[in-house]
């Protein structure tokens, strides 16, 4: 039976959190995907998208994008396209960064976080970054395919700490025991 196996096909990231108390700087996170070409997966990545782009061939798009926490369920909503994604890549990081202006933050000062990865109605995985806390940004995804197979998700929040810019040129980089 696994000769059937389609992979994942269309993934829904989503991040949600709870606006800053009243008289407190606003709290913003964003969402950013990676792609990595099949012949250097752990290279640097061949796009990035984040708020204000999507993906050269739109198989990646920030479909809802928040400033502030303020709205009904969901902040942040980033689609992939998996299945319409060309065979020269081979991996694609998800991320969720905190924007550090107009004030430093970690995970810990971000009021009721959560994350969601669904395909369809299937949740695939959930967390609410307690296991990052002191990080500004954090992996969140990575999604892996062998040549022209089925794309795998592998869950799991890796944080990181320091500026986000940083964090968007290492987030594919190999991880070392």
């Amino acid at each position: 039976m696994d000769g059937l196996n389609k992979g994942l096909r269309k993934v829904e990231i989503a991040v949600r959190w709870d606006p800053s108390p009243a008289g407190q700087p606003s709290t913003d996170l964003d969402l950013v995907a990676a792609t990595y070409p099949a012949d250097d997966p752990h290279g640097d990545p061949a796009y990035v998208v984040h708020f204000d782009s999507r993906s050269p061939d739109g198989t990646i798009t920030l479909n809802r994008d928040s400033k502030d926490g303020q709205g009904f369920g969901y902040d942040e909503v980033m689609t992939l396209e998996l299945d319409r994604l060309d065979v020269r890549y081979a991996r694609v990081m998800v991320g969720v960064v905190i924007q550090q202006h107009p004030a430093e933050r970690t995970f810990v000062s971000v009021r009721n976080p959560g994350l969601r990865i669904r395909e369809g109605y299937t949740v695939l995985a959930e967390d609410d970054f307690g296991g990052v806390l002191g990080a500004t940004a954090a992996v969140v995804a990575e999604f892996v395919r062998e040549g022209s197979g089925p794309w795998v998700l592998h869950p799991g929040l890796r944080g990181f700490a320091g500026d986000p810019v940083d964090f968007t040129r290492t987030m594919g980089a190999a991880q070392h025991p």
